[in-house]
């Protein structure tokens, strides 16, 4: 039977798509190969929130061609789904297949086995997509099809896609052209795969969209995602949520209300901010302004103390002036935020910012970029630093073979990463206390007299 390997680019929606395409062809009868030399089908599955991710996904392709002129390639994703003429012609690709055709990949593997490779001295390889914009019209299937998890192979959090698309039009955003509108899994879909996830032992399962807090709109009747983390928490045992990025103004006080009021949802929250400049924020088609996503901020803090808060960032936006990038630094610098996700500003075809007046030069982007990942690096240490004496409780995750094999990785509700001093299985609580901190991870030590229950076997 054929091997495959599937190699994963950006956001967690992505990587779930991933896992749903490793799920669907290890139930084909797949066998997964250790890495993407040695596998007959390389599924490279892409981003192109910028243009940076693209040649990433080039040059990952690149790589494996010429490790293996014999792998198959199919490439698949958001720059698959963007450009696919662009892909199909590059050395190596079988099948270039957009967002709108994933479920074909496993039909698609049969079909490749028997054909010879493509030469592409004058031919390119085929491609599957539909279009998803026609003007304002969407053509994609307004059913999300198919759950999308994770969990599969070395995975001890499972992610659950539970939303896909987005009805807004940030004008950055290239993400509404490869995804196409909001569309949301029946709320009791999600909670027949989340009692699947916790029945085969999964402890922390984390939810994921393209625009969470849009969850359930779509739905008749709509359900509010509120209401749905309510029924999750009710009807279901799992033992930690967690949330994905989700929209500042989706972050009600009823939500950080229940997430106070439970320990069973992580405190963490990562709130895309992208400027703290009330004219940038306007130009980016934002639907909030500084002084409102400062407050949810200080929602969170004032019944959460000890959260995580995650931001992404984008620098160099067109037009965007010196005081203005400050403005954002010192917002930043003024709040406790525990750590950025910093993107350089990268013109996206087709959305409305591409054609601005006053794009920045390489350099200038760059420079800011730094500043604000030096920044970020700076509120991390800081957040760490304030965690060392506390006692809260970790879930143990699977050993990097690179890592010291006399310690045991692992993971707070708060998202910092912890290394317990003895080995131990993955998939374990604990209830720990931080001694110090050691690079960007803390040391923590197991409490005296808890009960360690064996860990669950993932099935």
């Amino acid at each position: 039977m054929a091997t495959f390997y599937i190699e994963q680019f950006g956001c967690r929606a992505t990587q779930a798509d991933g896992a749903a395409i490793e799920r669907q062809l290890l139930e084909l009868g797949c066998q997964p190969a250790a890495d993407a030399a040695s596998a007959d089908f390389v599924v490279l599955n892409t981003c192109t929130v910028t243009a940076a991710a693209d040649a990433q996904a080039r040059d990952a392709l690149r790589k494996i061609h010429a490790a293996n002129p014999a792998t198959r390639i199919i490439v698949t994703g958001c720059y698959a789904q963007r450009a696919p003429e662009e892909i199909a012609a590059l050395p190596g690709v079988a099948h270039v297949v957009g967002n709108s055709h994933k479920p074909e990949i496993p039909r698609l593997l049969t079909t490749i086995s028997a054909a010879p490779l493509i030469s592409h001295e004058d031919n390119r390889a085929p491609y599957h997509f539909a279009p998803i914009l026609s003007g304002d019209v969407f053509s994609l299937s307004d059913v999300l099809v198919a759950p999308v998890l994770g969990g599969e192979g070395n995975h001890t959090r499972p992610t659950l896609k539970i939303q896909d698309g987005c009805n807004s039009r940030c004008s950055f955003c290239v993400i509404p052209f490869v995804r196409g509108r909001s569309r949301s899994l029946p709320a009791t879909t999600v909670l027949s795969e989340i009692h699947r996830l916790t029945g085969s032992g999964f402890r922390e399962i984390v939810l994921s969209g393209i625009n969470l807090g849009s969850y359930g709109r779509d739905l008749t009747p709509p359900v509010e995602f509120l209401e749905l983390l309510c029924r999750i928490l009710a009807e279901t045992a799992v033992e930690r949520l967690r949330i994905s990025s989700i929209e500042p103004m989706d972050v009600t006080q009823d939500m950080v209300e229940l997430f106070a009021a439970t320990g069973r949802i992580a405190p963490h929250f990562h709130m895309p901010l992208q400027s703290a400049c009330n004219r940038i924020l306007a130009a980016m088609h934002r639907w909030y302004r500084a002084e409102h996503y400062a407050r949810r901020v200080e929602l969170i803090r004032e019944r959460l103390s000890h959260a995580a808060i995650g931001a992404d960032v984008i620098t160099g936006f067109p037009g965007e002036t010196e005081d203005e990038h400050a403005q954002t630094v010192r917002f930043i610098e003024d709040r406790p935020f525990t750590y950025l996700h910093v993107f350089s500003y990268s013109t996206r075809p087709g959305t409305r910012a591409a054609p601005l007046p006053g794009h920045l030069p390489a350099h200038i982007i760059k420079r800011r970029a730094r500043e604000l990942r030096a920044l970020s690096e700076r509120k991390s240490a800081q957040f760490r630093e304030s965690q060392v004496g506390q006692t809260f409780r970790v879930l143990t995750l699977h050993s990097d073979p690179k890592d010291d094999p006399s310690h045991t990785p692992a993971l707070s509700g708060n998202y910092l990463s912890v290394r317990v001093p003895e080995r131990l299985p993955h998939n374990l609580w604990l209830t720990i206390s931080i001694t110090r901190m050691q690079g960007k991870r803390l040391i923590g030590l197991p409490v005296e007299g808890q009960a360690r229950s064996t860990a669950y076997r993932v099935t």
